[in-house]
């Protein structure tokens, strides 16, 4: 496997050129589902605080700060982060494997398809920041594709350059999630051949 900082550099340039691409995409029924699911989480709980990894331009963050909530978005793509902020929103360039907000900082995280790009040396490392910054009891949402287990660039991605990306099976997700977070929800959705999407609510202790 390539050293993480070269992976990493590689995922910058990737969605720095899609940036504009993915702004003007439309956001698929079955994410618009997801995100309404954890919107009633975070309501039933009459949580405030929402931190949104991975960002990518902002339409997941623009959507739950419409809904009343107070927002941070971060991603590691600076064209990202511009698109975020001409939104309106709170927005840094930032490493969520490397998150600088203070312990506690957050009612709720929201990470949608970003977390599939950290290699599984680095999980746990991520997952225990990501645990820091959420408050006693706060809600943690992550959706990755998975179902099976593998990791490496994908040499059939359409980026460029080409993205690492890292799978795990339900039960290793679950396996490696419950060592961190109390999981509320584990839910699975079709999606190709080989790979469903792992949808993943959780609770901080």
């Amino acid at each position: 496997m390539e050293d993480l900082s070269s992976l990493k550099d590689d995922l910058i340039a990737a969605y720095d050129r899609q940036a504009s691409e993915r702004d003007r995409s439309e956001r698929q029924a079955w994410k618009i589902e997801e995100r309404d699911k954890f919107l009633n989480f975070i309501r039933a709980h009459s949580y405030q605080s929402l931190l949104e990894i991975g960002s990518g331009p902002g339409h997941d963050a623009k959507f739950f700060q419409n809904e009343g909530l107070e927002v941070n978005c971060v991603d590691m793509s600076p064209n990202m982060i511009v698109l975020c902020k001409a939104k309106g929103l709170n927005a840094q360039v930032m490493d969520f494997s490397h998150l600088t907000f203070a312990d506690n900082s957050f009612d709720a995280l929201w990470a949608l398809n970003c977390l599939l790009h950290i290699p599984k040396s680095e999980l746990r490392t991520v997952l225990s920041g990501i645990q820091r910054v959420l408050k006693p009891g706060g809600l943690f949402y992550m959706g990755v594709y998975g179902g099976r287990n593998s990791e490496g660039v994908r040499e059939d991605d359409r980026c460029e350059p080409k993205r690492f990306f890292s799978f795990f099976t339900d039960e290793r997700l679950k396996q490696v999630l419950a060592e961190f977070f109390t999981i509320v929800s584990f839910n699975t959705l079709p999606h190709s051949d080989v790979l469903n999407f792992q949808s993943v609510v959780m609770k901080n202790g």
